[in-house]
């Protein structure tokens, strides 16, 4: 492979990369339903048994620990938001739902979303166009068929965004993205300048469970931020997104927020905005129907 040297490109060069896919107009509404001040999106990421599959690990150890987030984390999870009668999205790579298809069901019947999250939690900026392409149209079969009902929005395995990943999210008609960071509130994509009519839910790693309580063995990941103190800067995230009128969206995952000390943080923070007035809870497939009819 040639190595690049970006300081040659010219001006066509460098803004064609930028923008290939860019954020275009605002879609935070003027309000919320019912009035409320400020809509709330959890998300979890049930990646289970995929993050070591994907890398080829088929040794029990790391399976385990995927193992853990179906078995005991994700009943929790299920567990706490009914008992705050929340309802949630859960980005479920295909692998990961045909292992535990019991789980895609109990997600179904509890009233929450299911929607993409790549077929093995791959890494799709290291694949072809057509690899991508088969992978994610597969992925949408399969959650289909597990879900009773067609994925309406996708968040690529760990946030990977091609170049052909968004033609992709297109021709699979989907409603929304949620992969992307340009901005705290819903807006519309562009490719190369023209609206697509595709919602971007942004994410955010600082509104992420992993970078602070992941433990990778071999790797430099460690979970050095006590629960209780990420919990007090997503509580910051959140009162912000309340103040402005906005959105708060939060991404997690079972094998990770489910642990017992986790899940007693967790608790906190939704004590914490449950006690607001004025708090939508929605599923992303909700918010990027609402923010298309109102923006």
């Amino acid at each position: 492979m040639t190595e690049q040297q970006p300081w040659r490109w010219d001006e066509q060069t460098w803004r064609g990369h930028v923008e290939r896919v860019r954020a275009g107009r605002s879609l935070r509404p003027r309000t919320w339903p019912g009035g409320a001040r400020v809509a709330v999106a959890l998300s979890f990421d049930s990646d289970h048994e995929t993050i070591p599959l994907r890398d080829g690990e088929t040794r029990p150890g790391k399976l385990a620990q995927g193992e853990y987030g179906s078995r005991v984390g994700a009943p929790r999870v299920l567990r706490l938001l009914e008992r705050f009668g929340v309802p949630a999205s859960f980005f479920m790579p295909a692998v990961s739902a045909l292992l535990h298809p019991e789980e895609v069901r109990g997600y179904v019947a509890a009233g929450h979303e299911v929607a993409m999250h790549g077929w093995i939690h791959e890494r799709n900026m290291t694949l072809e166009p057509a690899q991508e392409r088969e992978l994610a149209l597969r992925a949408a079969d399969t959650l289909e068929r597990l879900a009773g009902t067609r994925p309406v929005g996708i968040r690529t395995p760990s946030w990977d965004f091609s170049d052909h990943t968004l033609a992709i999210t297109r021709e699979l008609g989907l409603t929304y993205d949620s992969s992307l960071m340009a901005d705290d509130e819903p807006y519309e994509l562009l490719a190369g300048g023209e609206p697509t009519g595709i919602v971007e839910i942004p994410v955010e790693w600082i509104r992420d469970d992993a970078p602070y309580l992941m433990m990778e063995r071999y790797g430099s990941l460690r979970p050095y931020t006590p629960p209780r103190e990420v919990a007090g800067i997503w509580r910051d995230e959140f009162d912000a997104a309340y103040a402005e009128g906005g959105l708060f969206q939060l991404t997690m995952h079972p094998h990770i927020i489910g642990h017992r000390s986790r899940m007693a943080a967790l608790t906190e923070l939704l004590e914490h905005i449950d006690a607001h007035e004025g708090v939508w809870y929605a599923t992303h497939a909700q918010i990027a129907d609402y923010v298309l009819e109102h923006a």
